[in-house]
């Protein structure tokens, strides 16, 4: 590929950061200086379903989930809480390099602060995002799948900032850690998971106060990341990559499909155990269908059921994929139908309570992600600044996958064939900066 654009990159994904709250977050001190000083989008397209996981392996592969194998935040687990289930926490679910992985190859270094999926990576600096559950200690989990001594290290210095994963300390924390990082271990890459707005959004709703305060948290947390690389030296050689991985939505209605599921006897106790012929696991605004292998009795009733569902406005569901079509839209190849929902609802996967939930009535605020993600308002915002970048650049419409190849343009490495393509268009060719 060449020599690279900058020495250094740091990629900051704020959770949730999408087109509907960039009117605010452009006006924002540090990232309003980016902006001026570099390339920027409101339209870039997520990946289906518009999980944070899923979203997150193909920023640093290249590739939809059909190739990289992350379909969900969580392996199919039926019948286990949500509270208590595995998620996709480890670089060995992915099934193809990641842009970590290229860098360890040239002998760059890489960190990662809170990055999805990045368990055990390749990563040099790497305090994964994991999650004690049932009895594991959260510590020594996160030690054993990270870098020891650099979690200690981290631990040490900024532990007092948090309070488990309750917001702003987490976010605090984090930012902290990559402050320091920056300033200590200068890495070729640096990954950082900021996920307060997307806490807010789902506690608040999209439209909430509170998002204002988270998105001027933000705004703090970047200018003390752009203010790191400023002391230690590096400012001028590193670009800044922000950018966010889905919207949210406002939910008035949750919806439990698999008790419909159940009353049919698709879902059943037997011996003391549940058991399932067919079983909906929920994404939030989408749902895949689980059909056993070679039960065609159960995908007939499943499917009659569900369209009748769909018949009844109660239930919400705006459509049912058929494996052709998510094909086209990249979806893992094992899973054979997916639901839809429609704008206001979001699906469940629990067997207890009400089948349709009305969440207004009770008085609750709640908003969530995982929906098609052409929907209005609903795409993703981009920026990338540096010296090496077209000031006050439009980029215009953009997907997920090209975000990997893009990074591996700026630092000039070799990387496998991806989905995606790199946004070559952003360098500024007069700069006289390398390869430029």
């Amino acid at each position: 590929m060449g020599a690279g654009k900058a020495k250094y990159l740091v990629v900051i994904s704020y959770d949730a950061f999408s087109e509907d709250n960039w009117e605010k977050a452009s006006r924002l001190p540090n990232l309003s200086e980016l902006i001026k000083n570099g390339a920027c989008s409101t339209k870039l397209k997520s990946v289906y379903p518009t999980l944070t996981y899923v979203v997150h392996t193909t920023m640093v592969t290249g590739v939809y989930p059909d190739k990289h194998g992350i379909y969900h935040n969580n392996p199919f687990q039926p019948f286990v809480e949500e509270k208590e289930q595995s998620w996709f926490w480890f670089k060995k679910d992915v099934k193809v390099p990641a842009i970590y992985d290229a860098l360890k190859e040239k002998r760059m270094k890489s960190a990662g602060i809170l990055w999805p999926v990045t368990g055990r990576a390749s990563i040099r600096y790497n305090i994964p995002e994991i999650r004690a559950i049932k009895k594991e200690n959260q510590a020594l989990k996160i030690l054993k799948n990270g870098s020891p001594l650099f979690s200690i290290r981290m631990e040490k210095k900024f532990g007092t900032l948090r309070r488990g994963i309750e917001q702003p300390y987490l976010d605090n924390f984090t930012t902290m850690c990559a402050v320091d990082t920056i300033k200590r271990k200068k890495p070729n890459l640096l990954l950082v998971h900021l996920i307060d707005l997307d806490d807010a959004k789902h506690e608040y709703g999209t439209d909430s106060p509170e998002i204002e305060r988270v998105l001027t948290r933000m705004d703090k947390r970047l200018g003390d990341i752009i203010e790191a690389a400023e002391k230690a030296g590096i400012k001028e050689d590193t670009v800044f990559l922000v950018l966010g991985d889905h919207g949210q939505i406002n939910v008035r209605y949750k919806v439990k499909l698999n008790q419909l599921l159940k009353e049919e006897g698709l879902i059943y106790e037997e011996k003391g155990e549940m058991k399932w012929r067919a079983y909906i696991q929920s994404a939030g605004g989408a749902a895949y269908l689980h059909l056993k292998e070679n039960d065609e009795e159960a995908r007939r009733k499943a499917l009659n059921i569900l369209n009748k569902a769909i018949a009844e406005e109660r239930y919400g569901i705006e459509r049912l994929y058929t494996r052709k079509e998510l094909d086209d839209l990249h979806v893992a190849s094992f899973v054979p139908y997916m639901l839809e929902a429609k704008t206001g609802y979001c699906f469940e996967d629990s067997l207890d309570g009400e089948v349709v939930t009305n969440l207004e009535e009770k008085g609750m605020k709640y908003a969530t992600h995982g929906y098609f993600p052409d929907r209005e308002g609903y795409q993703c915002n981009l920026v990338i600044s540096g010296d090496c970048i077209k000031k006050g650049y439009s980029l215009g419409e953009i997907r997920m996958a090209d975000i990997a190849p893009t990074m591996a343009s700026i630092l000039g490495i070799d990387f496998h064939a991806c989905d995606g393509r790199p946004l070559n268009e952003i360098f500024d060719h007069c700069l006289g900066v390398i390869d430029c």
